[in-house]
């Protein structure tokens, strides 16, 4: 079972084995005829047959319950009627809990390189998600003023934004670098990110009047390692000493191997784009595929060991956490009754089918927006034989009663995408040609 997954067992009902019970009832008859003529010694013959008989049928109904319970069944949540069978499912670290702050792009994203570590067997990594979140708002501050305020300033940011800081400025463990050096046990960023956002409009309008402060950066620099603590240049961990590139050059992961994938048909396919949508404030790249393409490539990298980085809207009606479950049922939400909606999230319904113009439109109407990062670590199928992706989320372990996890049908996926992250040598090789890798 995956740790930090709930896997309950679904042991069958025993109505077969009561079924048998009744069937092979013989002996019971047979006693009943030997008491009329009186023999005895039939009847102690029979006797012992018949205890031997129901001590058969106890022994057969406790195989019967053992044989029944399938570990490879797991539940959307506690007493859930959702039973998923494993198709694969692929080596995680443990759920961590971003609090009350926008860096889920910075938790999902080194969750699946962690996982990528872990695919090349290098075990024991717990990145600081903190670290890449202090330098971005470093290069988004520094950005927002050369760019005179046009550029988003936010707690948001994408998977690139990871590689973009593990290039440019390495990596150090969360040991090493929590980024909570206000008194609380959470991450909370809804003050740090109000004062650093009114910091650097206010530069900008100095600028506006005709001159721009010599200094404005150390003080900018001065309330990040107020609220994150400094950045180390050095640092000791596990008897050795690095700095943030050192650490990040053994850690032996290239920045240039990963890719981001959409599907859109505004702009063409097999071709590269920048993703419109506000987080993205380096102005990145995703390379451009076909529905059916994205749907391919996600079951060839996760059967082929690659986990995936997804950023999807979950600010919709089939997304519940709660239930474990994020869902796309075959019609529209309006034609069902609030009964049947609750039925759903409990028990498998069939998914709609989803198609590129559907996307398109979502995506165009603002329905579909970069909401969430996420970490999706394998597919599984519920009882109808339907498909879905085990996502692991970053809200804590304690979340929900699927230990921090949930289940996205393939319909959710394909309909709710803004784009994915992952390993090159994860793209079907059809493919991989077409888009030039």
């Amino acid at each position: 079972m995956r740790e930090g997954c709930v896997g309950r067992k679904a042991v069958l009902p025993l109505s077969e084995a009561k079924r048998i019970t009744e069937t092979r009832s013989t002996p019971t008859r047979a006693l009943s005829f030997a008491k009329g003529k009186g023999h005895a010694l039939i009847k102690k013959i029979l006797t012992y047959l018949y205890m031997k008989n129901i001590f058969f049928l106890i022994v057969l109904s406790n195989a019967f319950q053992v044989m029944a319970q399938d570990p490879n069944i797991y539940r959307n949540k506690k007493d859930g009627g959702y039973q998923f069978r494993v198709v694969k499912n692929l080596e995680t670290t443990p759920i961590q809990d971003q609090g009350n702050s926008g860096t889920c792009w910075s938790f999902s994203t080194l969750s699946f390189f962690e996982s990528e570590l872990l695919r090349q067997g290098k075990k024991g990594y717990n990145l600081s998600e903190m670290f890449v979140a202090r330098k971005c708002y470093e290069d988004k501050g520094e950005l927002y003023v050369r760019m005179h305020g046009t550029t988003p300033f936010a707690q948001g940011g994408a998977f690139h934004d990871v590689t973009y800081v593990l290039k440019k400025y390495g990596m150090v463990p969360e040991e090493v670098y929590k980024g909570l050096n206000y008194d609380e046990t959470k991450h909370n960023h809804t003050e740090v990110e109000k004062i650093l956002h009114n910091y650097v409009k206010a530069v900008v309008e100095s600028g506006s009047r005709g001159k721009i402060s010599s200094v404005w950066k150390q003080g900018f620099l001065a309330t990040l390692d107020a609220y994150f603590g400094k950045v180390p240049e050095q640092f000791s961990y596990n008897g050795k000493t690095y700095t943030p590139q050192s650490y990040a050059k053994e850690m032996g992961l290239n920045p240039d191997d990963y890719i981001e994938i959409t599907s859109f048909n505004h702009h063409p396919f097999y071709s590269q784009f920048m993703l419109e949508v506000p987080d993205n404030w380096l102005f990145s790249k995703v390379y451009n595929v076909p529905l059916k393409d994205l749907s391919e490539i996600m079951d060839y990298a996760i059967n082929n060991g690659y986990t995936v980085a997804w950023a999807s809207d979950v600010s919709e009606k089939g997304f519940s956490f709660k239930n474990g479950v994020a869902i796309v049922p075959e019609k529209d939400w309006s034609e069902y009754s609030k009964e049947e909606i609750e039925k759903m999230f409990n028990e498998p319904v069939k998914q709609r089918t989803i198609t590129q113009e559907m996307r398109q439109l979502g995506f165009d109407n603002y329905e579909t927006q970069d909401d969430h990062g996420m970490h999706i670590v394998g597919i599984f199928k519920d009882q109808l034989g339907q498909k879905y992706f085990l996502v692991k989320n970053s809200w804590g372990n304690q979340s929900n009663e699927c230990d921090g996890f949930f289940y996205a049908s393939e319909a959710f996926f394909l309909y709710k995408t803004t784009c994915i992250m992952i390993h090159k040598k994860a793209v079907p090789p059809i493919i991989a040609q077409k888009l030039g890798l």
